[in-house]
């Protein structure tokens, strides 16, 4: 099956869904306490959940449009978005090694798209 290209921007969707419930994740937590009116009343926490979920239901959908082995790598593209979205939101750094992790992931990634592509067109790879 080859991996169509909707699949694969539901996934980058879908990371960066994930990702941003993250950094709601993080935000309410710094006002949380563990009762249950606290937590049901936590917007930040509540959203994170949400969006979480909406991920959730949208990597299932892509993966009906491709190859597992292809989409799900895309989906540490979700390292990326947090470590952008934590500059913006959390007024957080990023460091030399958190740059290069950055750059190794998109390599990792862009690798294997392109092995995916080779392995489909001309049976490299194939079994």
């Amino acid at each position: 099956m080859k991996t169509k290209l909707w699949a694969v921007g539901l996934v980058l969707f879908c990371t960066l869904l994930t990702s941003t419930a993250q950094i709601f994740w993080k935000l309410g937590v710094e006002k949380l306490s563990f009762n249950i009116l606290s937590i049901i009343t936590n917007v930040n926490l509540l959203m994170g959940i949400l969006l979480y979920s909406i991920g959730g239901i949208l990597i299932i959908i892509s993966f009906r449009g491709g190859e597992v082995s292809t989409l799900y790598p895309i989906i540490a593209t979700s390292y990326i978005w947090v470590s952008f979205l934590s500059i913006y939101f959390l007024d957080e750094t990023m460091n030399l090694f958190k740059w290069l992790g950055v750059f190794i992931i998109i390599s990792g990634i862009i690798f294997i798209g392109y092995g995916s592509n080779r392995s489909a067109s001309d049976g490299v790879g194939a079994i």
